[in-house]
């Protein structure tokens, strides 16, 4: 029944059973859905829980639950999926987009050496289309965006107890990637990792730093991809490996 109710996706904080809508989710409701007063829709908090509510006025909406008492909870999905995405010049937000939709959980924006950047980092918006992508997609947990980091920075956060790869086209006789998952205990870690690099490629001092800090360079099949198609289908693969052994 919920799920053929549009989502509104509200932070944890500003929920109550008489939600003041900001001036964006008026819009979005009243003039993009041309929902009225009395017009149902469903409420998310990005932390597993989902409640429906009602526009009571323009601005105002009320839940039919209580906020101890949501309609659905689900735990957070297990293993977490991290990408490290280097920036590039095209598609980024598509495969910002695409990433939410497959069920990325953290998503790390990659400044690598051979990054080309035009324009500004907007990472604001980037959060506001991963939130958009949360309520098309019906997900209940919303994923994080990091901050842009430079690889290095990145090499310091994965906890060396969890499985990194490095997806890259640089060396020779690599394992496929979904060959690789498959040996994996995918039910007892908590979190898989896949960096994928910029247009160019990595370096070679980055290649190196990333297997001195333990990431496992993985192939992602036959043939040379586009850095946007790489993240797309590397991550496919991590989130079909879980949804088949995990179910989330």
């Amino acid at each position: 029944m919920a799920r053929e109710l549009r989502r509104l996706l509200i932070a944890p904080e500003r929920l109550a059973s008489q939600i003041a809508l900001t001036r964006e989710e008026e819009r979005y409701l009243t003039r993009v859905l041309r929902f009225s007063a009395g017009d149902r829709f469903a409420v998310v908090n990005g932390q597993g829980a989902l409640w429906t509510a009602v526009l009571r006025q323009s601005a105002c909406a009320e839940l039919e639950q209580s906020l101890e008492a949501p309609l659905e909870q689900q735990p957070a999905p297990a293993p977490q999926l991290v990408l490290a995405a280097a920036v590039v010049k095209r598609d980024f937000e598509v495969v910002l987009r695409m990433a939410v939709e497959l069920g990325v959980d953290r998503f790390i924006p990659l400044l690598c050496e051979r990054t080309v950047v035009q324009g500004s980092l907007r990472l604001e918006r980037w959060r506001s289309i991963a939130a958009e992508a949360a309520e098309q997609c019906e997900r209940l947990w919303s994923p994080r965006i990091e901050e842009p980091m430079d690889v290095h920075q990145l090499l310091g956060l994965r906890d060396s107890a969890v499985p990194g790869f490095w997806a890259t086209t640089r060396q020779q006789e690599l394992p496929l990637l979904a060959s690789v998952l498959a040996d994996q205990p995918l039910e007892r870690l908590s979190s898989l990792w896949l960096a994928c690099g910029p247009e160019g490629g990595w370096s070679p001092s980055e290649e190196q730093a990333a297997e001195a800090a333990g990431w496992k360079p993985v192939d992602l099949g036959p043939r040379i991809l586009r850095s946007s198609t790489a993240c797309v289908s590397g991550l496919s693969s991590l989130s079909s490996a879980r949804v088949a052994r995990c179910g989330s």
